[in-house]
């Protein structure tokens, strides 16, 4: 099993949830976070001042997927996502030992 984070543009929230639904795949946890890249920020300018904002708001989409999903998952959301801007994000994949559905008792892949 893979758990898989992305930290995507605000703006590309609906494309990627629509991408992933379109393959199948309708379970997904959204978070508003705060970050920034190696950009560290970006500079704006407000009425002839500028400012520098050093953490941007960004989207955390998590998703549990199969083993054999992840690849095919990571695509959807890569290409719902991409703008090909500075600021489009990361995708982190992590191995899980173990889900559980609470409701059930249910674990591992039946879980998912």
């Amino acid at each position: 099993m893979k758990r898989i984070e992305a930290i995507i543009r605000p703006t590309k929230v609906s494309e990627v949830c629509a991408a992933l639904e379109k393959i199948g795949h309708p379970g997904v946890t959204i978070s508003e976070v705060e970050g920034h890249g190696s950009q560290k920020g970006l500079v704006t300018e407000v009425r002839g001042k500028k400012y520098k904002v050093e953490l941007l708001t960004k989207t955390k989409v998590e998703v549990m997927v199969k083993d054999t999903d992840a690849d095919k998952i990571v695509k959807a959301i890569r290409d719902a996502a991409l703008t090909g801007e500075i600021g489009d994000g990361k995708i982190f994949v992590h191995d899980m030992n173990n889900v559980i559905r609470i409701r059930t008792g249910e674990n591992g892949d039946e879980a998912i």
